[in-house]
């Protein structure tokens, strides 16, 4: 098939979202100059772990093989899925994400299935001749912007109960009369918690796609926390009051722990929410933070479902265990407004 064609068929992929086609104009094969963020344009060739894409308008969609995909390339770092990095072999590459991360992976849980192999076709270039990034569509600088006060959300592991309470803060902070902006900041392209956030009520909706990267495995701390501060000037200019920002994955995986080590986030941050699957997790997980001056207002997560494991960690770590509900009551969610320095509102 042509490749103009191809393109046009293609199932375009959540992370392309702020894509400007129009800007599509050439391609070649030269995947070994490819970069992260690079649009690669591929077929499905066998199906493995992945057998859905998401789409930009926030659904999936069944993939078969054949199928044209438009994906980024990328890397990805996952203990429940994969680990892959941002590498595109002529002969054959790796779906990491339904978001659209495709790259060569390396590592992968024996619980899982092997990953989707894709074809790849093309790498897309502008009039220029210069690679297609997601890059070129980040958010424009807001210089200016009201700053609103952050409080964090953290966790000990992928599935540890992080977007839950986050998304469960933010339809708290909105039933109380806030305008909540909620912000991914580390992790994998993917429309789940995004949507999640969007479902709950959040005023302004943004994660690390919008500035630029499809994941933020093996990129500079620099960059990450530059892409933070264009998310939360963003929040502020759509009318954010506050702000909840997820960081993705544990505390040791690498740009979390790089975060948490710098001052940069302490200083950030107005509160901190600390997700955690059971007490002894939490009671490592806040050691480890108390390392670096940050302690949680409160601990929440999966062991939160547990009385029984509530009361262990809320015993071993002297902080109030919150659940999904008491996260979501506007009376928790205001505290924790108040203690960020804003005012009290009348429920909404």
């Amino acid at each position: 098939m042509p490749f103009q064609a191809s393109l046009d068929r293609a199932k375009w992929t959540f992370v392309t979202r702020r894509v400007e086609r129009s800007r599509i104009v050439r391609h070649d094969t030269d995947f070994a100059a490819a970069r992260p963020g690079d649009l690669i344009l591929a077929h499905v060739d066998k199906l493995g772990q992945h057998r859905r894409v998401q789409l930009p308008s926030g659904r999936p969609s069944f993939i078969f093989p054949g199928d044209a995909v438009v994906m980024a390339c990328g890397a990805r770092y996952a203990p429940d899925q994969f680990e892959g990095l941002a590498e595109i072999d002529p002969k054959g590459a790796d779906q990491l994400a339904g978001g659209g991360c495709i790259g060569r992976m390396v590592a992968r849980n024996s619980q899982i299935k092997p990953a989707t192999r894709l074809m790849p076709a093309a790498r897309l270039l502008d009039a220029a001749g210069r690679a297609v990034n997601l890059a070129d569509f980040a958010l424009a600088p807001r210089p200016g912007a009201p700053r609103p006060p952050v409080i964090g959300v953290l966790g000990t592991s992928m599935n540890s109960g992080k977007t839950l309470a986050m998304a469960q803060l933010v339809l708290g902070l909105r039933r109380a009369g806030f305008r909540a902006g909620a912000l991914k900041i580390t992790g994998t392209g993917a429309f789940g918690d995004y949507n999640e956030y969007c479902d709950s009520g959040a005023h302004y909706v943004g994660d690390f796609t919008d500035a630029g990267m499809v994941t933020t495995y093996r990129e500079p701390l620099d960059r990450i926390k530059t892409a933070a501060e264009l998310l939360i000037a963003e929040a502020g200019h759509q009318g954010c009051e506050i702000v909840v920002m997820e960081v993705a994955d544990g505390l040791l995986q690498r740009e979390t722990a790089a975060l948490i080590a710098d001052p940069w986030l302490n200083d950030l941050l107005s509160g901190l929410v600390f997700a955690s699957g059971d007490a002894v997790a939490a009671v490592g997980g806040v050691a480890i933070l108390a390392r670096h001056g940050l302690k949680p207002d409160a601990v929440t997560g999966m062991l939160s479902c547990s009385p029984m494991a509530s009361a262990e960690a809320g015993g071993a770590t002297g902080l109030p265990v919150l659940t999904r509900a008491d996260l979501a009551d506007p009376a928790e969610a205001t505290g924790f407004a108040l203690r960020a320095g804003l005012g009290r509102k009348e429920a909404a």
